[in-house]
């Protein structure tokens, strides 16, 4: 039976199912709890019946898109959705612009569920709106897909395919200027994968297109394995995370705020006064939480990177290091960014950076900007390998777990300004896969967010303003 999701809210009481999926009621719910709070929040989970989405009470979930379905374009929702960023066209009707972290035999492999046939289905298309093709002609399956909603009526209006031929779109990041940068997360070339071009880039897509954009590659904001992006409104300033365990944290000076296309400089940071420090605290710790670090910017060379080597230049040049550097998210004149494997336990730290109040210009060494270790994670049930994240209209960090483990399960965490985390979602669905792409609608009341498997883009309602801190 196919899952109705235009007709699907769950409080408890609909009906849950896939084809070809087993249910799984928790998996720890017998025995040690799967989450620890330090801080009230919305008090405990409830369990759902239907074994998707565990929430606290008050809390529904919606299915508004599962992977598979025909989208209005005649092509099928692809598979394995990630970053997301959410528009609004209309005081009623926002844009919800998503990744799908698709390439190669990895898309085949993984995708046969829902939307499993996505990459036949696209020999369908015009090869040339595509990036980049497999040898064979055939578009390469990952890009993004635009999904229109209606907060008034709760229903999806239209979906349609409006970015293909890149690979292994993970995350991104929302624009002030109304666009979404969707990030390759591979450095994968002709010689080493079943492509025919270099990858590894940043594409932008309008989030009012309504068909296929075409696919220019941002090339001098860096080749690397890019994870997420955000902007800073005020000056234009990109800044860039790198899903490595060795990675560097990134900032790209536009030439021209607001038109990344025209090109700019990409440097990446450094801890001021510790060449080459390692902020990851793995094998010796260099900070705390709470602790500050005032920051330099190095400038990198060759940044299309043919060799492939543009983080080893930038550990080389003084770069610091963070481990596994993914969500990255603008919030009140400063930045918070996960390192999803940092700490001593390996299960994460979240880090909030403040530029420099000259930052990019040519004063700025006088006023240097200064980075936070804001949360590190000492007890997997409190966070555990945090990944995408957003801020929420009050000023709390939303933080999606993005750990594969059969007996420990993915949750969505909040987290107070003064950095306690506590519990919103748990996943309970067979297969335990990450949460991600967690964004909030512009009047603040709906929490969007996908399932990476089977493939499910979900809207979360419930009473925001009653948070316990």
């Amino acid at each position: 039976m196919r899952l109705q999701r235009r007709q699907l809210i769950s409080t408890g009481a609909a009906a849950f199912a896939f084809a070809g999926f087993a249910r799984n009621v928790h998996a720890q719910s017998a025995g040690e709890e799967s989450y620890v709070n330090q801080v009230e929040g919305y008090g405990p989970l409830k369990a759902d019946p239907n074994g998707l989405l565990d929430l606290p009470e008050g809390f529904s979930y919606q299915v508004i898109s599962q992977s598979g379905e025909t989208m209005d374009d005649g092509l099928l929702v692809p598979g394995q959705p990630d970053g997301m960023g959410c528009f609004p066209l209309s005081p009623t009707t926002v844009a919800l612009v998503r990744n799908h972290e698709l390439k190669g035999s990895k898309a085949l492999h993984r995708n046969m569920g829902p939307g499993g046939f996505h990459h036949e289905r696209l020999g369908l298309l015009d090869a040339s709106k595509a990036y980049d093709t497999y040898k064979d002609g055939r578009a390469l399956p990952g890009g993004t897909t635009t999904l229109v909603y209606d907060l008034e009526t709760r229903q999806t209006v239209r979906q349609h395919l409006s970015l293909i031929g890149t690979s292994t779109n993970c995350c991104g990041g929302h624009t002030p200027w109304g666009s979404w940068l969707t990030c390759e997360e591979t450095v994968e070339t002709p010689a080493d994968a079943d492509v025919t071009k270099a990858h590894g880039w940043v594409f932008e897509v309008p989030a009012n297109a309504t068909g296929l954009v075409d696919p220019v590659p941002l090339k001098a904001m860096g080749r690397f394995d890019h994870e997420a992006v955000c902007i800073d409104p005020r000056t234009g300033i990109a800044y860039l995370t790198e899903d490595q365990g060795d990675g560097l944290f990134y900032r790209f000076i536009p030439t021209v705020p607001g038109q990344l296309a025209r090109g700019g400089r990409l440097q990446a940071m450094a801890f001021k006064g510790q060449a080459g420090a390692d902020s990851s605290n793995h094998d010796a710790r260099i900070w705390s939480v709470n602790d500050w670090r005032e920051v330099e910017w190095i400038d990198m060379d060759d940044v299309e990177d043919p060799a492939g080597d543009l983080r080893l230049r930038g550990h080389a040049a003084g770069a610091v290091k963070v481990a596994r550097g993914e969500g990255v998210f603008w919030g009140e004149n400063e930045l918070y960014l996960t390192a999803t494997s940092g700490g001593p336990l390996r299960r994460g730290q979240i880090m909030r950076y403040v530029p420099s109040p000259d930052e990019g210009g040519a004063d700025e060494a006088r006023t240097p900007g200064r980075i936070q270790l804001f949360v590190e994670s000492t007890d997997l049930r409190t966070m555990n390998m945090g990944d995408n994240l957003c801020i929420a209209p009050w000023g709390h960090l939303i933080v999606c777990e993005d750990n594969y483990s059969d007996e420990v399960r993915n949750h969505i965490k909040g987290v107070t300004p003064d950095g306690r985390l506590y519990t919103i979602a748990r996943n309970v669905f067979t297969g335990n896969s990450e949460f991600a792409g967690a964004v909030f609608s512009p009047d603040g009341d709906v929490l969007f967010v996908n399932i990476m498997y089977p493939g499910l883009t979900l809207a979360i309602r419930g009473p925001w303003n009653a948070v316990r801190s």
